[in-house]
């Protein structure tokens, strides 16, 4: 991607000295992203099935609480972990939300779903290019960027929800071998990054695929072993993930191994 120019003077060192809101998209990154959309998927599951809630109490609860940690994300100045992947957490939850609504309230297809979600997706990387000349995450310091950037996630949960049900439904490979596959395709957009691949389009198509990763894996740990999982329930497959992303967030807020630079402060955009 090329560097933005800007009409003011001093605009560009300025611009050097914002903190970059996201991380370094490092190996702590993924482990992370999958963990909290296993987490986002059960735990959605036990307050939709085991606390009483339904589907739609579930959504309104949750939303609330995104909407919630996302005016403490904005209101910060830089990349915070504990506040960032709770917002990943809560964003899984709603994306996952969004989807189950429209398919199990109002009757649409997984097709027709996967299709909007895909086209909604598409438009937002369109407005955030059309708008910013840029769609680098190594950037994402000022407000407007941030926005298309959560929007951008939010539809690539909603996403992923829908495009895994459908896969899951087209090809009832079970809870196992669908993480297998859908490990696989991650796998193949990491080499054809390696042979080409443009970085920004590898990066997004590998956070979509992530999820429905993560829900095969929660789904396959949480079920019971006559539906073809290991029977460990909701609440103890959440509880355990939550644990271990609670303590690589905290390894990185003490490590900072995952900030854009160790200073605090984001590099040019590239």
């Amino acid at each position: 991607m090329t560097s933005e120019t800007y009409s003011r003077p001093g605009a560009t060192r300025d611009r050097a000295l914002r903190r970059n809101k996201v991380p370094e998209v490092t190996l702590y990154f993924w482990v992370i992203k999958i963990l909290c959309t296993t987490a986002g998927e059960t735990a959605a599951d036990f307050l939709n099935a085991h606390m009483g809630l339904g589907l739609t109490g579930t959504s309104i609860v949750m939303s609330a609480l995104l909407v919630l940690a996302l005016v403490i994300q904005f209101r910060v100045t830089a990349y915070r972990p504990s506040v960032y992947w709770l917002v990943v957490v809560l964003v899984s939850v709603v994306g996952t939300l969004i989807s189950d609504n429209l398919t199990d309230n109002l009757g649409v297809a997984l097709e027709a779903t996967t299709t909007v979600f895909a086209v909604a997706l598409g438009l937002v990387f369109l407005a955030w290019y059309r708008t910013e000349r840029t769609l680098s995450i190594r950037s994402i310091d000022t407000m407007r960027r941030e926005a298309f950037y959560w929007a951008a996630v939010l539809f690539t949960f909603a996403l992923g929800t829908a495009a895994g049900d459908l896969v899951a439904e087209q090809l009832p490979l079970g809870y196992s071998l669908s993480a297998a596959v859908f490990a696989l395709a991650i796998g193949a957009v990491w080499l054809a990054h390696a042979i080409g691949l443009d970085a920004v389009w590898g990066f997004w198509t590998a956070y979509v695929l992530t999820r429905p990763l993560g829900a095969s894996l929660g789904d396959y740990l949480s079920q019971t072993p006559d539906d073809g999982g290991l029977g460990l329930g909701t609440v103890v497959t959440s509880a355990l993930f939550l644990v271990v992303i609670l303590v690589l967030v905290v390894f990185l807020t003490l490590t900072r191994k995952d900030a854009a630079d160790r200073d605090g402060f984001s590099r040019p955009a590239a």
